[in-house]
């Protein structure tokens, strides 16, 4: 049974966002299991149930009664990743040369890339192939309700990779997974066999932590570089998807090149922070303000 949240309270330590780039932050892509609801947002990740709405520029939290609003400010701080000075990042990209790129962070200005628990970042984005945003979210809710274990508002967190290894692909299968739901048993299993793998993954240099991931079945470039850049904050992960490839090609003139040639231009033109310049792209062209 759903439990009632307690009152609004503004987040004081709050990054700062326009309302564009708050709702494009926690519902644009990055993470799928946020829900519009009337004027707030309602979220989960790992333990944690939230309410968030943007109101006379700042941002206003509520969670569930009897939960402490300290911790949930800490852990607030955390998903946001509020020790990582976005203005800056924001600023050293290309934009002042890059209309494309321009664009996109005068409408999304303030943008940020989550920093999602990497387990659940990793089972969330093999749900996503060939999906669409509202199927993604449908199918990880439908996974946590039957899996997760309860959190305090009476909804469920997303399962463990444990938890997956001891259920069933048929089980996997109920909840619309498809194709995905072998390739997500298999990924259980395998982390299942070796104790820690995940978590060496997570904190290894990039290049070793997407040569690993890959190992995995079912995870390409495209799923590993998002795991690594909205799980990990791997920042100089250029996840290449549709969308993105459309934009390379259309909106930077890039028609025919190979995806390892698109990698290799999105580094040296976006820099080190080539990952946050893609999100602000995936957002613009989602908004209909770029070609894609």
């Amino acid at each position: 049974m759903p439990k009632p949240f307690g009152a609004w309270q503004v987040w004081v330590d709050a990054p700062k966002f326009s309302e564009t780039s708050f709702a494009e932050t926690i519902d644009g892509g990055q993470a799928f299991r946020w829900q519009k609801i009337e004027d707030f947002y309602e979220g989960r990740w790992d333990k944690n149930a939230v309410r968030l709405k943007y109101e006379n520029e700042q941002i206003e939290f509520a969670i569930p009664l009897g939960t402490d609003p300290e911790a949930a400010q800490q852990n607030l701080a955390s998903y946001f990743a509020c020790d990582v000075d976005f203005a800056q990042l924001e600023d050293a990209l290309p934009w002042r040369n890059d209309p494309v790129l321009d664009t996109a962070i005068q409408h999304f200005s303030g943008l940020r890339i989550l920093r999602q628990p990497f387990a659940e970042t990793l089972f969330c984005f093999l749900c996503s192939s060939t999906k669409q945003i509202p199927q993604i979210k449908a199918i990880c809710e439908a996974v946590a309700l039957d899996m997760g274990e309860g959190l305090a508002d009476g909804s469920h967190a997303l399962p463990t990779w444990a938890a997956i290894a001891e259920a069933s692909e048929k089980r996997l299968r109920a909840a619309k997974l498809g194709y995905r739901a072998r390739y997500i048993y298999e990924t259980a299993c395998f982390l299942a066999e070796r104790p820690g793998w995940l978590e060496t993954a997570e904190v290894a240099p990039t290049e070793e932590a997407r040569s690993r991931l890959l190992e995995l079945p079912g995870v390409g470039r495209k799923i590993a570089d998002c795991t690594l850049l909205f799980g990990a904050g791997r920042l100089e992960a250029f996840p290449i998807d549709t969308w993105i490839e459309k934009i390379l090609t259309r909106s930077f003139q890039l028609e025919g090149w190979k995806q390892t040639q698109l990698q290799d231009f999105a580094r040296i033109h976006f820099g080190s922070s080539s990952g946050y310049a893609q999100q602000y792209l995936f957002a613009a062209a989602r908004a209909g303000l770029i070609s894609s």
